[in-house]
């Protein structure tokens, strides 16, 4: 992985891995991972159960070793080095609070390590508190605070030593879906505010796309995709990331040449990376649900067809609308509707609807 050079000045990354590999007895986890993180970027490790994304966050931690590659931070190769002698701050899932001791004596517990100052300690204690908005809860013990406080309180913990590097495990999977998302919402916007360098693995999508500047989507232990929440989502490089990112359109096609799809009677025109496809060819082509146009906007597209309504799914600003496609054999598609369109259109199941599959939304992947 290269250094970044701008306008001439070489910049290296903060976080660099290469060739990182581990393996589990016969299970192989990390496959020669490759990653550069720059100085105050929040990156996100994304992908289903399994794929790899927490063993790669505990090796940067020094919590696993990993069977080959190396870590460079801050310009110092930590690649062997103790969990203990590493710069970064940790937030788990379960919290991993000290029930015993106070939120002061929590949030003090690493300042008291490193045989800081009572004064130091009590005024950097005083302002992480104010920071995460529990500026009174001092006194408490971790059970009488909520959830989502005593995630506050972890992320306090972890920022009290002023760590170069914050590395969060599923932060937020613990909590309900109000409190998720808005403690989500308060850390990217305290991330942003010190400017920390920040990993933090999830297997939520939205929860990625809305708080990182990259994400890292990972599967079976190799990196599938690196880019920014547009890219990731616009601009899938495998048909796994368009899959796995949003719901997608999955419409099994044949080539027919000069940038023609047949889709049983149905031929349809374009798609984005179909140029050098030989007629004949077995593809598939993706499209996003809410890039198909329906009704009066339909019928001037190249690709317009007719259809009929199978299902519709409210929820509530907008709803699911499956259609099956007259003259496509078995194909369905799922299409985003608006509340509003699907009352002035009258949509109901059984109910006919045109609709106009965008080429330029259309993406043929491997």
């Amino acid at each position: 992985m290269s250094a970044v050079s701008i306008a001439g000045v070489t910049r290296e990354p903060f976080l660099r891995l290469e060739g990182i590999r581990k393996t589990f007895g016969r299970f192989t986890a990390l496959k020669t991972i490759a990653l550069a993180v720059e100085r105050g970027e929040l990156v996100t490790f994304l992908g289903p159960s399994g794929c790899g994304k927490t063993t790669l966050l505990r090796i940067i931690a020094g919590l696993e070793t990993q069977d080959g590659g190396s870590i460079i931070q801050g310009g110092r190769d930590i690649s062997r080095l103790p969990a203990m002698q590493r710069d970064y701050g940790i937030v788990f899932q379960s919290y991993a609070l000290f029930p015993n001791l106070t939120i002061f004596d929590n949030v003090a517990y690493g300042l008291v390590n490193r045989r800081k100052g009572r004064d130091e300690v009590h005024r950097r204690v005083g302002e992480l508190l104010k920071l995460v908005g529990l500026p009174d809860s001092g006194a408490k013990y971790p059970g009488q605070l909520s959830g989502g406080q005593q995630q506050r309180i972890a992320l306090a913990r972890a920022l009290a030593t002023s760590p170069g590097l914050l590395l969060l495990d599923e932060p937020l999977s613990a909590l309900d879906a109000l409190e998720r998302l808005r403690l989500r919402g308060e850390i990217r916007a305290l991330q942003q505010r010190l400017g920390v360098t920040t990993i933090m693995v999830t297997h939520d999508q939205e929860e990625a796309l809305s708080m990182a500047d990259r994400v890292v989507v990972m599967n079976h232990g190799v990196i599938e995709q690196i880019g920014t929440p547009q890219e990731i989502y616009r601009e899938p490089a495998s048909a796994f990331v368009a899959d796995f990112v949003g719901k997608i359109n999955v419409i099994s096609a044949v080539a027919e040449g000069d940038n023609r799809f047949r889709v049983g009677g149905l031929v349809l025109k374009g798609a984005s990376g179909a140029d050098a496809v030989a007629p004949g060819t077995k593809v598939r082509l993706y499209l996003r649900p809410e890039d198909i146009v329906v009704a009066d906007g339909a019928a001037g597209h190249a690709n317009a067809a007719q259809g009929k309504v199978t299902k519709v799914e409210f929820l509530g600003a907008f709803c699911h609308v499956t259609v099956a496609i007259a003259d496509a054999g078995d194909q369905l598609l799922l299409i985003n509707v608006s509340r509003h369109s699907i009352d002035r259109m009258n949509v109901a199941e059984g109910s006919a609807l045109q609709v106009g599959l965008p080429a330029d939304c259309m993406r043929l992947l491997a």
